[in-house]
């Protein structure tokens, strides 16, 4: 097989049927060697832009790769099957490829979001720009934002290695969500501390873009590994925090409990529980708006009907059903009243 023969995909993940057998290029977003009754195996896990899917290299063949690793791109043959009612690859032959002289694109190998990563950016700081009134908030939310780092990242980032918004510009998507969703609740409760929620809705991910890579296997860093996304967020938040004159004390204390008690739950990774109203809504809708994702990504093209149901769901520990919707029906006239004829309309004496 020559493997610099092939330069262009002709079929995608979400193209695959089990008992098809293929030809194709794909990228290496996960490799492990693992062992067998009958030798060792690879398990890999390939990736294009659609979606990605496990594949396996059986002994004696397996032992023909001495390292085959995440983030290389390889040409692949074997023949597509069904496993536990998933589609892995039998693999009959594999060359790794240079992505320079194979000619790679990366965005046929790169999920990204649906609207392109700098239009949400935009998005994001106009609604900022619109809402926020609070000289504080104001200039502490366009100092981050123009900070050239942070844009480079963010543009780039996933919202998570595999479970919700796992795609480059998928943090910024999450990041709207959550903002939308805010904002429609400060509508709900004026009680809330608009200023603040919006504010820490628009970065209580932002150390996500430091913890996971935005390579082809959206690995976890050193840092995020070590300190994990509160924690990377909260450090790096806080110099542009004590930076502005008009937040005091109080305001920025209360902003970090917000950072800091996103997750909800001490078993789910937050250092601290919610203990303000505030802190409460922002934990609300940022677990509402992954969990919306996921059940909107957990059926394929094909699978979008009425009384369908997904395959096991690990992040709801259950298989997902679409229901029968309410057929749509046209709005109402308006009843208004009919003055009658001979309804007199001079006032009655007294």
């Amino acid at each position: 097989m020559n493997g610099n023969s092939m330069k262009h995909k002709n079929s995608y993940v979400t193209d695959l049927r089990a008992g098809q057998t293929i030809d194709e290029i794909f990228a290496l977003a996960g490799a492990r060697k693992n062992q067998a009754k009958n030798g060792p195996y690879w398990q890999l896990t390939l990736q294009d832009r659609t979606g990605a899917l496990e594949g396996r290299i059986w002994s004696p063949q397996s032992q023909q790769y001495e390292e085959l690793q995440p983030e290389q791109f390889v040409r692949l043959q074997g023949q597509v099957n069904s496993f536990k009612d998933q589609l892995q690859i039998n693999i009959t032959a594999l060359n790794v490829l240079d992505p320079i002289t194979a000619g790679i694109d990366l965005g046929q190998f790169l999920p990204v979001s649906s609207i392109p990563p700098e239009e949400l950016l935009e998005e994001l700081e106009t609604i900022l720009r619109r809402e926020l009134t609070f000289p504080g908030w104001k200039k502490f939310c366009r100092r981050v934002l123009r900070d050239e780092d942070i844009r480079a990242v963010l543009l780039t980032a996933p919202g998570g290695k595999s479970m919700h918004h796992a795609y480059c510009g998928g943090l910024l998507e999450h990041t709207l969500g959550v903002v939308r969703a805010c904002l429609a609740l400060s509508d709900l409760y004026p009680q809330l501390d608009r200023e603040i929620l919006l504010s820490a809705a628009a970065f209580h991910d932002i150390g996500k873009a430091y913890e996971i890579s935005s390579g082809i296997s959206r690995a976890y860093t050193d840092m995020g590994q070590l300190l994990g996304h509160i924690a990377i967020g909260l450090e790096l938040l806080t110099p542009h925090l004590t930076r502005e004159k008009d937040l005091t004390p109080e305001l920025i204390l209360h902003y970090k409990h917000l950072l800091l008690s996103h997750h909800g739950e001490l078993e789910f990774g937050s250092p601290k529980r919610p203990k303000t109203l505030e802190a409460f809504v922002l934990h609300m809708a940022d677990n509402l708006d992954a969990k919306a994702s996921t059940f909107g990504t957990a059926f394929s093209e094909e699978e979008q009907e009425e009384g369908a149901w997904s395959d096991y769901q690990r992040m709801f520990g259950r298989a997902l059903y679409l229901p029968h919707k309410t057929p749509a029906t046209p709005p109402r006239p308006r009843r208004t009243i009919q003055k009658k004829e001979d309804q007199c309309l001079l006032p009655l004496k007294e």
